[in-house]
């Protein structure tokens, strides 16, 4: 058996390619004894080749297809490749390939296939659950659950759908091996996932990783470190990927590189599949010097050869860096990992942290909505009854589907009527958690010591050692100086002021049902106009100064000359330049502000002051007290806005924009008073 499974191998990595003990040991537990076995090993050990090669066995022995049950789409397109390669078959049924899914369905049924991948988001989905998976876990040969420290929520990076694969276990029959694969779990998140699978033989090896030199580079503002790299990109070998923590600071850093000469491109979650695709095949060929990528790329990429890996701001927990780290290095004999960690990291962090598991009142009022339906109820139709922004209430939903507390179906969400209690001292214990992980980054930037030996002491390893490459161990091989033009030109690319603000052209559904006349397609007599902002507060650049005047702590006072600059800047573009507005305003008018009151009132009059127009009234806002989602802010604010009388275009002014229903229902207000048209202008967006 051996022998047959290093001819697969060679197949799959070269002709002299042999498999490691711990490899043939893992390999011939799945196949030989139906075991269920978890690999914990470092990036670049070789778990695809597992998988791959007792699939090719058990295939061969008549079993039937393997599942592989993969986080992103880009992993699984370099699986499918990798497949290929070992003459396997292999397809994936993701979102991005929709109508594809009848013809692999037809071909699993004929046995075609030999592996098929899908995302643990497939799980859930009510036509795969029901009509698919049954037969699917009846006649799978192999279970591969990919990135298994998503299956518990001690893992940097949990999610909900992962757990439903206790039901899918379950579900196969007794004798089907299956194989969990990470190279990112402590002790803790070990022993949970093997608990889950069962009975599992644990396969734990070293994680140091000898290719990679780790260093930090500290920068003290976003101009230095975007100035940093431009200066030194040019002498990292290869090409690689520059992480960052926000999507806008994904597209700024590629714009700025890109402005100096350097092919590289952004890569986020809100890149389109195509985009995405021809970006990974860009950077597979060395086509780019280097991805700018969110941490959608961070578990979903495969490219042997990668030279260099750079974070501009850093992730928020050491197990997270070593997975984003651990892409480069693998086919080359030295790589550089070097972690740029700004100022606002901790900010960011919080931010995602309050988009956890809600409190316990607003799911309790989820629970109560359902089970007060007789009929699924749409998230949209929730939207409008808790006050929980879309992607939060779906993550919540899908805990509670795990739970058996609610349970998807065609048309929505349903109740099962089954008892379900928050469990706040798990929650206290994960938010406590990540708060410790959030700590050990720090420490990671300032750490004396070796810093690869750090990483693996943060995982638990055992075989933790001094690595003898990094920047403690090996000083002084990285330059950390900034030279003065690469400064320069990252000053003037930040502190240029300006983004499009897009207009709301659709109400929320399910307004009525909630009393409010509103749905469908905002007329377009009643829309803004596409409106104009000095920065987004999530950017490199005006970002930080915009929190700053806009955080909860600091005094209202007039805006100060830089500011009143900035947004004199972005008028005059948006007047001249290539996008312009159609009619030149022919008032000013604030929106009224509880917090910002002189310093709203302070732009509005000075841009009635050099633009020579008149300043009309405030409008007043009655409600709109915070809400999450777009169907709550909506049906806060109607009704409680009055606008002053007017004539003609006219510039609405604001301290910042986050839904932009605020803007939309002030605008539709000042059309009623006569507007003919409404630009909308705000000193920050949220998004």
């Amino acid at each position: 058996m051996r022998e047959d499974a290093e001819s697969i191998l060679r197949k799959l990595a070269g002709d002299h390619a042999i498999l490691r003990e711990d490899q043939w040991t893992a390999i011939e537990a799945l196949v030989a004894q139906s075991r269920r076995v978890l690999c914990v090993q470092r990036t670049g050990w070789g778990k695809s080749a597992v998988y791959f090669v007792a699939t090719g066995l058990l295939r061969a022995r008549g079993h039937g297809p393997t599942v592989i049950v993969s986080p992103l789409l880009a992993l699984m397109r370099n699986q499918v490749q990798a497949a290929e390669r070992a003459g396997i078959t292999a397809r994936t049924i993701n979102s991005a390939n929709m109508e594809e899914w009848d013809g692999i369905a037809a071909e699993i049924a004929d046995g075609g296939i030999d592996v098929l991948l899908i995302s643990p988001e497939r799980l859930n989905n009510p036509d795969f659950r029901d009509s698919v998976l049954p037969k699917l876990a009846a006649t799978t040969g192999l279970l591969v659950v990919d990135e298994a420290h998503c299956v518990s929520d001690w893992g940097h990076d949990f999610r909900p759908d992962y757990r439903r694969l206790r039901t899918l276990l379950a579900s196969l029959t007794p004798d089907t091996p299956v194989l969990a694969t990470t190279a990112t779990a402590n002790a803790r998140v070990t022993a949970d996932v093997a608990d889950q699978l069962g009975d599992a033989l644990v396969l734990r090896g070293p994680l140091d990783r000898e290719s990679l030199r780790l260093a930090v580079v500290e920068q003290p503002t976003p101009a230095h470190r975007l100035g940093w790299l431009a200066a030194h990109l040019s002498t990292l070998d290869g090409s690689g990927i520059i992480y960052t923590l926000t999507v806008a600071a994904a597209h700024e850093t590629a714009d700025f590189l890109n402005g100096q000469g350097f092919l590289v491109a952004a890569y986020t979650g809100q890149t389109e599949d195509a985009q995405r695709q021809e970006a990974e095949q860009d950077l597979l060929h060395n086509k780019i010097k280097a991805l700018v990528a969110t941490s959608a790329l961070g578990m979903g990429f495969d490219k042997p050869d990668l030279g260099f890996v750079v974070h501009l701001g850093a992730p928020p927990s050491p197990i997270a860096y070593y997975q984003q780290v651990g892409r480069a290095g693998r086919a080359v004999s030295s790589a550089d990992v070097i972690l740029l960690p700004g100022a606002e990291d901790s900010a960011i962090w919080n931010y995602f942290a309050s988009l956890a598991f809600p409190p316990q009142d607003q799911v309790r009022r989820v629970l109560e909505v359902l089970s007060a339906s007789s009929d699924p109820v749409s998230v949209p139709s929730l939207e409008v009854q808790c006050d929980l922004r879309r992607n939060r209430l779906e993550l919540m939903l899908k805990v509670l589907d795990v739970d058996g507390a609610v349970r998807r179906v065609r048309g929505g969400w349903v109740s099962t009527g089954e008892p379900w209690v928050y469990d706040t001292e798990r929650h206290e214990r994960i938010a406590a958690a990540r708060l410790e992980e959030q700590k050990a980054m720090r420490g990671y930037a300032a750490e004396p010591s070796c810093r690869m030996e750090f990483l693996r002491r943060k995982l638990d390893d055992p075989d933790a050692a001094p690595c003898g490459r990094c920047d403690r161990c090996a000083p002084g091989a990285l330059p950390t100086s900034v030279p003065q033009s690469a400064l320069e030109a990252a000053q003037r690319f930040l502190n240029r002021p300006g983004l499009v603000i897009e207009p709301r052209k659709m109400w929320p559904s399910g307004l009525k049902a909630a009393g409010i006349p509103l749905a469908g397609r905002i007329a377009a007599s009643e829309q803004t106009q596409p409106g104009r902002a000095v920065g987004r507060l999530t950017d490199l650049g005006w970002g930080a100064r915009l929190r700053t005047l806009l955080a909860e702590g600091t005094p209202d006072a007039p805006a100060t000359p830089e500011l009143l600059a900035a947004v004199v800047e972005v008028l005059k573009a948006w007047a001249t330049g290539p996008d312009p507005w159609a009619q030149r305003p022919a008032a000013v008018v604030a929106m009224s502000s509880r917090r910002h009151p002189l310093l709203i009132n302070s732009v509005a009059a000075h841009l009635s002051q050099i633009g020579r127009l008149p300043l009309l009234p405030s409008v007043q806002v009655g409600g709109g007290d915070a809400r999450s989602n777009s169907a709550q802010r909506v049906r806060s604010l109607y009704g409680t806005i009055t606008a002053p009388a007017c004539d003609g275009p006219v510039l609405l002014v604001d301290d910042y924009t986050e839904s932009g229903w605020t803007m939309a229902l002030a605008a539709r207000e000042l059309i009623t008073q006569g507007a003919t048209m409404v630009l909308p202008f705000a000193l920050a967006s949220t998004s």
